[in-house]
């Protein structure tokens, strides 16, 4: 059976009287009270009159989701079902509960019941509701749900393909690039992605919150100068209690030279009840601060999401996501290009589209790099600048991310530069080659 190693973390990452998720009932009621009544609506702030506008267009959570919970918890109240300390209490992590929720294939019940799994078993009830209980081959089940196929290693695959390891000057903190470094605050995570780069530490009780190793990381940070951009990760700083990550984030903002903190994370994905009216004050606090959420698929963008995206964009965080192309889950330009409109729509900017990281397991989740410069190129033209991600690799070995784009330069017609455009029409741009300077003089103007 998998061990399950993230259990002992659980109660040192949540409190007790965290916010509830906000409920838009009240102020819908009392708008539609008067609907007529222009006003009534005056009389309220504006940013109070557009949530509520927006919560009457949205529903409180998908079709698909409620039928789960009549399924699966209809004993659970609305109120525990949207505490995000219920959600992660309650996460399903056992061969038996997953075999409850799901009907497993074959692949998927040998894995999960096999001892030697790397990554632990974890989802949020929240996001369980999400997956196809008898489709194997959904997508967002693919991403969530062990499979046998993990265990086949190829030759080029590794355990720490980006060298994170030998580029880690104090435990938990990667120093890669000369202006930034990656702090990771835990190994803890509400739910496990099956092509976890870090599935080598994470969940397995590696990396610990604890404040005598965090303040040896901050304090490297504090005596090197050149570092201005720390991203926090992990696991998921998300899933640390508003005490603890505010601690981190106010030591930070006490070294002068740190000029941006951006947290990488897929709670907004995962556990939407995280993104609490608390946990938004107390980050709004800590500007410039920035948010890289992961998503994956058009079927992760529900009606929880928009509603935890748009209060972490109302406390004027900049949004970006981060995606990794993974073979038969959004290698399409149309499932890619349905993702990015949500993305959109949700404030969020599609900054990074991944190639899969050669991680021990993953064959069966990477595509040829062709298909991810297609996307590129099926997405350019066809959709407006702002969605269209930049598709990077991150150089295994430690070399960091390498942008790839498509070859829009067909050559040369002497002094005019040949481009092809999105319809794969030829254009020309003056642009003359540079010639050999004909002056006798090196000072001189021509």
């Amino acid at each position: 059976m998998i061990q399950y190693t993230d259990m002992k973390l659980t109660e040192t990452l949540l409190i007790d009287d965290e916010d509830e998720p906000p409920s838009p009932k009240e102020v819908v009621e009392s708008l539609t009270a008067e609907p007529h009544n222009f006003l009534f609506l005056l009389k309220k702030p504006v940013h109070k009159v557009a949530g509520a506008l927006r919560s009457k267009r949205t529903a409180r959570s998908s079709d698909k989701t409620r039928l789960f919970r009549r399924t699966h918890f209809s004993d659970v109240a609305d109120k525990q079902w949207n505490d995000w300390h219920w959600q992660i209490n309650n996460r399903i992590r056992t061969p038996e509960h997953l075999g409850r929720i799901l009907n497993l294939s074959k692949a998927e019940r040998d894995a999960v019941e096999f001892s030697g799994a790397k990554l632990p078993l974890g989802i949020t009830p929240y996001f369980a509701s999400l997956l196809a209980a008898d489709d194997p081959d959904q997508p967002l089940r693919r991403t969530v749900v062990p499979t046998v196929r993990e265990f086949v290693t190829l030759p080029c695959e590794a355990n720490d393909p980006l060298g994170e390891e030998h580029q880690s000057p104090v435990p938990g903190l990667v120093h890669r690039y000369p202006d930034r470094v990656l702090f990771l605050l835990l190994d803890f995570c509400s739910t496990y992605c099956r092509y976890c780069t870090r599935s080598r530490v994470v969940g397995h009780g590696a990396l610990h919150a604890g404040r005598a190793r965090l303040e040896k990381a901050i304090d490297y940070i504090r005596r090197t100068p050149t570092v201005r951009d720390v991203l926090l990760s992990g696991g998921d700083p998300l899933t640390l209690n508003d005490e603890r990550l505010e601690w981190v984030l106010m030591r930070l903002r006490e070294i002068p030279h740190v000029e941006v903190i951006r947290i990488g994370t897929k709670v907004p994905v995962v556990l939407p009840q995280r993104i609490t009216p608390s946990l938004v004050r107390m980050l709004r606090r800590y500007h410039p601060l920035w948010m890289s959420i992961h998503f994956t698929h058009p079927e992760e963008c529900t009606p929880e999401v928009y509603r935890s995206c748009g209060m972490l964009a109302d406390a004027g965080i900049p949004l970006g996501s981060q995606t990794v192309l993974l073979k038969g889950i959004n290698d399409s330009v149309q499932t890619m290009q349905s993702l990015v409109h949500h993305l959109m729509k949700m404030r969020v900017r599609p900054y990074y589209l991944y190639q899969c990281d050669p991680i021990s397991g993953s064959g069966h989740f990477r595509t040829p790099v062709e298909k991810g410069l297609e996307i590129i190129q099926g997405l350019r033209g066809f959709t407006t600048g702002y969605a269209v991600p930049t598709y990077v690799i991150d150089a295994p070995g430690g070399g960091g991310k390498i942008p790839l784009m498509p070859d829009y330069i067909q050559g040369r017609d002497n002094d005019t530069l040949l481009l092809k455009n999105y319809e794969n029409k030829v254009f020309g741009y003056p642009d003359p080659a540079p010639r050999p300077s004909t002056c006798c003089q090196d000072n001189c103007l021509e």
